[in-house]
């Protein structure tokens, strides 16, 4: 079969690679019938983050189960099915909390010895305690799985985020980042209730869809000036609530900056860089928390499916580009250069 593969920074292919297959009892293989690629992904591509010559790629996919162990017992061939990006057991005491995404067992899809989610298909360990069925009629509303696919990351990851900043009904929310997490995070804040949602990015086909699925107003500036409007515009006080969909030293630093006392941010962009931007006296000074992390999208999925199904929550506009398998190193290279939100990949 084929899938995406990297070999080196800037250097995606699809190649030939064996099929994926049952190996275990409680595994299950999907073919695949949308993926994506991740802004996370791209620190692998251009090097920032190291990865094994060859090694498997892309952790967000859906499809239909195509083969299944003997121990898999909620699940049967023909199911649509949705994975979140990273697998899990079900049954450890982290899973039991919720945090799917420390389960002793679970794993990351495009590991070393794993599949990853940009191929035709897909081995998914414990896939009882994985896999999230849909509606069969989904299938045949491409819309409709197009915003299904957001489940497997970027819309539980805003969610995620929106939680750990404690939106609530009637607060002033921030969000810094532009990218499909940061749009993601305001249509989350939209949903638990958020009055003013202020979206920072610098990009206008981006901000326009934030404003679309819910923000208010919208901040250009980046750094100081970002802080010094974002305070003009709550009367110098800040947000309740600020995501930080980045993972920059200077977007945390923004993050910090536009928090107001007592308020709290929801980390989860992704660190890359040099230092992490935390003003830890200002953080103590003005009692702000700081919560976040991996989002246990798996935990979130079932909360998050009815909005979607019933269109309470319309993540598609986030895709902008669309591909097929063999022209996901174009999607890499649009997403880099930022010509590209989010690329949809239809094997």
């Amino acid at each position: 079969m084929r899938a995406t593969t990297i070999h080196a920074a800037h250097d995606i292919r699809v190649d030939e690679v064996p099929d994926a297959a049952v190996r275990k009892p409680h595994d299950a293989v999907v073919q695949v019938l949308r993926a994506c690629i991740c802004g996370s992904d791209l620190w692998a591509y251009r090097g920032s983050a190291a990865r094994e010559k060859g090694q498997r790629i892309g952790h967000e996919f859906l499809g239909v189960i195509a083969e299944t162990g003997a121990e898999v017992t909620g699940l049967s061939v023909g199911d649509l099915v949705v994975a979140p990006f990273m697998w899990s057991d079900g049954e450890c005491e982290y899973c039991a909390d919720g945090l799917t995404t420390s389960c002793v067992d679970g794993g990351f899809w495009g590991d070393p010895g794993s599949d990853g989610g940009q191929g035709e298909a897909v081995r998914v360990p414990y896939a009882d305690a994985t896999l999230v069925k849909l509606p069969a009629e989904a299938a045949g509303d491409d819309r409709l799985l197009t915003g299904l696919l957001a489940l497997t990351d970027v819309l539980g990851t805003g969610h995620h985020a929106a939680l750990g900043a404690g939106v609530r009904p009637g607060s002033t929310v921030a969000v810094v980042g532009d990218g499909a997490v940061g749009l993601c995070a305001v249509l989350a804040a939209r949903r638990l209730g958020a009055e003013r949602i202020i979206a920072l990015g610098r990009h206008q086909a981006r901000t326009d869809i934030a404003r679309t699925f819910g923000a208010t107003d919208v901040v250009a500036e980046r750094g100081e000036a970002a802080v010094a409007a974002v305070r003009e515009l709550t009367r110098g006080q800040g947000a309740h609530a600020v995501i930080e969909a980045v993972g920059t030293e200077q977007s945390m630093g923004t993050a910090v900056g536009i928090t107001r006392p007592g308020g709290a941010i929801g980390w989860v962009g992704v660190p890359h860089g040099s230092g992490n931007g935390l003003d830890m006296r200002a953080l103590f000074n003005h009692n702000i928390a700081v919560r976040g992390g991996v989002a246990p999208v798996r935990s979130y999925i079932p909360e998050l499916l009815p909005d979607v199904l019933d269109g309470t929550l319309d993540p598609a506009p986030v895709f902008d580009l669309t591909v097929d398998l063999a022209g996901v190193p174009d999607g890499y290279r649009a997403m880099d250069d930022r010509t590209a939100l989010k690329v949809l990949v239809k094997p």
